[in-house]
């Protein structure tokens, strides 16, 4: 076990060759590749190849969830990967007995010599809203290397953009008002499905995560309280051994914090306001939040759906928070997990509103309620129509599974190689790539808002403000019009320069991305981010594109005989 350690400690020691850290995931290696990757980058070799300049777009071809935007994710982690690009003994000789036996050694003495330092990584900045058939990242290097990063970048961002994209569209039908936590790891695909819808989620908008790993790693704000286990712990409150509690000032001591509790509760009953709300609650239940106030003064935030919401969880909750506010605690509110959310909270919201008034508790009217249970955009739109009181939802499965849509489908495609552009052709034209090395711009209306991207050959004058460009479908003729852009701007920036001496765009922390995440989609025209029929929005390409698309792809087509 020690050599082992001492080996995989070398291992790791190899990878950090760059000022850049590795992957936060240690099994993204070169390895994590398909196998014909390793094929053609022999075949590469073999027939001489290998060192031929490519350019790959990393694209995806249809926005997801029957939206009309996604958000790029991933960026990071990609960039981490190139940097640290580098293979191991222990990766070759596995090579070695993984590939046939025809192969020859100089392959392996070849890999063993490969970095990324001879790649070029264009890409729009990570957190950004993008669409369609835009090239996400465009990938220039060798075409061995180029091709054996395809399968690890795809991967990369694939599941990435997509999270981030069903957190945002959370976002956008819950209201900027609402908190928002990802509950999402005990029902993610495994520990990194966990680990990167925490980051991912966050980045589109949430606000906090429950999972303590991803709050360690990426410095995301953590939330969580208690479960339906702890309160079903309690028997009787005779269980509770230390009942004494210090004023939130440290001025004095209450030396029996249960007692105070059952006195609250008894006030409740007494209440003229409340009469008739509730009889006898569970004791059980008010022995469990008693014990977990004493643990958390600060910090009380209870589920109380464990017996019976209205009868039960609430006056229960509202006994021990006044208990605290006399002490000169504010309890944080209470968590809904099942049953009517929307009649629940509203319920809840008027049991606090009588308690601030009868009893004169400032601000008890206002005490949060977060819901939880299955939530998804469903559920929040019908929430929102109903009428609801909820300040904060717990989303777990439906978010971090993206069950409405399991994959983006990002693709990556050759566009040129030793500076020819190739095209991959298809009957779905829908499949059909654009062609050659591009630049891509954004440009803006008179309203502030973005009308159109538009992508020109790498060599064409950039749009300019003021004056009129025609924009061109990349394949439907009829579809086009001219724009005057008031802003324009250019989308793609160098975040690897490998050896062509461009300054590299730094990496921003996970906070920033997420703020600019954050206002990119309110930078966007509502009726492209409305939840129900969005109107498309245009991805175009430049007159001189557009004529050389269609050029290239008669020439390339073969053409059929009918006899």
């Amino acid at each position: 076990m020690a050599a082992e350690a001492a080996a995989n400690g070398v291992e790791k020691e190899e990878r950090q060759t760059g000022i850049i850290d590795g992957p936060t995931n240690p099994m993204v290696t070169p390895l994590l590749t398909d196998l014909y990757q390793f094929t053609m980058a022999y075949a590469y070799w073999k027939g001489g190849k290998h060192n031929e300049r490519a350019v790959f777009d990393l694209y995806f071809r249809r926005n997801p969830f029957g939206g009309e935007y996604t958000v790029f994710a991933g960026l990071e982690e990609c960039i981490k990967l190139i940097a640290n690009f580098k293979f191991t003994e222990n990766e070759i000789t596995f090579l070695q007995s993984s590939l046939p036996p025809t192969c020859e050694g100089g392959f392996y003495n070849y890999l063993r010599g490969i970095d990324c330092s001879d790649v070029e990584i264009h890409a729009f900045s990570e957190g950004c809203v993008v669409f369609p058939k835009m090239p996400l990242m465009t990938i220039e290097g060798p075409v061995a290397v180029v091709q054996l990063l395809e399968t690890p970048l795809l991967n990369l961002v694939n599941y990435a953009s997509l999270v981030a994209t069903n957190a945002a569209r959370h976002r956008f039908v819950a209201g900027k008002s609402k908190l928002l936590l990802e509950f999402g790891l005990r029902r993610a695909q495994g520990p990194d499905g966990g680990i990167g819808a925490s980051k991912y989620c966050y980045m589109g908008g949430f606000d906090a995560t429950s999972n303590v790993a991803a709050g360690k790693l990426f410095g995301i704000p953590l939330r969580g309280t208690h479960s339906h286990a702890f309160v079903s712990s309690f028997l009787r409150f005779d269980e509770i051994t230390e009942k004494s509690l210090h004023s939130c000032d440290g001025s004095n001591v209450c030396e029996d914090f249960v007692s105070l509790v059952q006195i609250w509760l008894r006030k409740l009953k007494c209440s003229d306001s409340l009469g008739g709300i509730f009889g006898e609650t569970n004791l059980s239940e008010l022995a469990a939040f008693t014990s977990y106030a004493l643990a958390f003064p600060t910090n009380f935030l209870a589920l109380v759906d464990t017996y019976d919401v209205i009868r039960s969880g609430l006056p229960n909750f509202c006994a021990v928070a006044l208990a605290l506010n006399e002490l000169g605690y504010k309890a944080i509110g209470i968590r809904l997990d099942s049953g009517d959310l929307a009649y629940q909270s509203c319920e809840a919201r008027k049991f606090f509103r009588v308690i601030e008034k009868e009893f004169g508790v400032s601000d008890f009217g206002k005490t949060s309620i977060t819901a939880s249970n299955d939530l998804n955009e469903e559920t929040l739109d019908a929430l929102n129509k109903q009428g609801h009181e909820v300040d904060a939802f717990g989303i777990g499965t439906h978010l971090v599974t993206c069950y409405a849509q399991p994959a983006l489908g990002v693709v990556f495609k050759l566009v040129e190689i030793n500076k020819q552009p190739r095209i991959k052709l298809s009957e779905d034209v829908s499949k059909v790539s654009i062609p050659c090395k591009k630049r891509c711009y954004r440009l803006y209306g008179k309203e502030g808002y973005p009308l159109v991207d538009i992508m020109t050959g790498e060599n064409e004058p950039p749009p300019k403000v003021g004056e009129r460009i025609l924009c061109r479908h990349p394949f439907n003729e009829s579809k086009r019009a001219y724009v005057v852009p008031q802003r324009v701007e250019e989308l793609m920036k160098c975040f690897w320069p490998g050896k062509s001496g461009k300054d590299r765009e730094e990496l921003p922390p996970l906070k920033l991305i997420r703020e600019r995440c954050i206002e990119q989609l309110d930078r966007m025209r509502p009726d492209h981010m409305r939840r129900l029929n969005p109107t498309p929005y245009k991805v175009s390409v430049s007159a001189r594109l557009y004529d050389f698309i269609h050029f290239l792809w008669l020439n390339e087509a073969p053409v059929g005989e009918l006899q």
